[in-house]
């Protein structure tokens, strides 16, 4: 995979589908800020707009999105980091 791909989503708790729609809509435009600068290629992203995403601040919502990719990158890679660990071991003690 060249690029990374983004889902996103709006429960009816968001509101009316208009309000999911501008919902969904404002975090189409915080990602295509951020995932440029901060997305990894071949990963898959999922935003999922809550009713606090409409009368959030944008500037706000980007610095949410960047945090959240932020830790989420960080736990994957300690999530691979100990799995290369557990192989080591795995593979001393094998031999």
């Amino acid at each position: 995979m060249s690029t990374c791909r983004v889902g996103f989503t709006a429960s009816r708790k968001v509101g009316s589908a208009v309000l999911r729609n501008r919902a969904k809509r404002r975090l189409r435009a915080a990602a295509a800020q951020i995932l440029p600068l901060l997305g990894r290629k071949g990963h898959d992203y999922v935003l999922i707009a809550k009713a606090a995403t409409l009368s959030r601040p944008y500037a706000a919502l980007v610095a949410d999105l960047t945090k959240a990719l932020s830790g989420a990158h960080a736990a994957l890679e300690a999530q691979t980091s100990g799995a290369r660990k557990g192989n080591e071991a795995r593979n001393a003690l094998e031999s």
